[in-house]
């Protein structure tokens, strides 16, 4: 469980409390490490990925009907329980 306020960004969030989220582009939707699958019940409740992202995860390994680019996702109270998961294929080349 990790905890964040509204506004945070789920990439940063996730880094901080030390999933592999590796973030390569730093967030400026050049890369897919950022990659994570969404919870069904609350992908609906995310606005919709651009053609941008949808670009950047036909390269993301493991993609799922939920996926999205973690860097994408700005947190609000709307989100507050959220669940996410790594793809499997995830691992941080940065280490963390």
């Amino acid at each position: 469980m990790a905890e964040a306020q509204p506004g945070d960004n789920l990439l940063e969030v996730g880094q901080a409390c030390g999933m592999p989220l590796e973030g390569t582009c730093e967030g400026q939707m050049a890369c897919s490490t950022c990659h994570v699958i969404i919870a069904p019940e609350w992908f609906a409740r995310l606005p919709e990925a651009s053609e941008e992202e949808e670009d950047m995860l036909d390269l993301a390994a493991d993609v799922a009907r939920t996926s999205r680019l973690s860097c994408q996702i700005d947190l609000t109270d709307d989100l507050d329980g959220m669940e996410v998961r790594m793809p499997s294929a995830s691992h941080d080349m940065q280490g963390r």
